[in-house]
């Protein structure tokens, strides 16, 4: 089942390190204000886009396997077209490392195919939702 109930997304929520895919180096791009708000609350923000070296005064890595440190939940910035191809990254690193819990789709992005993929797997999954707007009515 996705999560969707209000304490379902506080427990998301409650989860750090955060590995962003789609990160932006764009100051006003939600893909940059939403991690960096996120960073200003308290979450270690850990930047994937293979066209930076640093956002957000963090090292960035091309890929979520390139991530050396543990993640937690991993909040997706790219077209809901590249979704399927995310979740198999996910899903190899979970194999590999054991330490993804939960993928977070942010508001426009969705994949009901592979968040059944990712749920199948034991992945808790957000889809259509701003991890930005859910922390501020939950917990700001």
């Amino acid at each position: 089942m996705p999560v969707t109930s209000d304490d379902g997304l506080r427990r998301l929520l409650d989860m750090t390190p955060v590995a962003v895919i789609g990160c932006s180096s764009t100051p006003g791009k939600a893909a940059h204000e939403i991690p960096k708000y996120l960073q200003r609350h308290g979450y270690r923000v850990v930047p994937v886009n293979p066209t930076a070296d640093e956002i957000l005064g963090e090292p960035a890595y091309d890929r979520l396997a390139d991530v050396p440190d543990d993640v937690e939940l991993v909040d997706v910035f790219r077209p809901s077209s590249e979704v399927g191809g995310i979740v198999d990254q996910v899903l190899a690193r979970r194999d590999d490392r054991g330490d993804v819990a939960a993928v977070w789709l942010q508001l426009g992005i969705r994949d009901d195919e592979a968040a059944s993929r990712a749920e199948d797997a034991g992945l808790d999954v957000v889809q259509d939702k701003c991890m930005k707007v859910e922390h501020s009515r939950l917990l700001g």
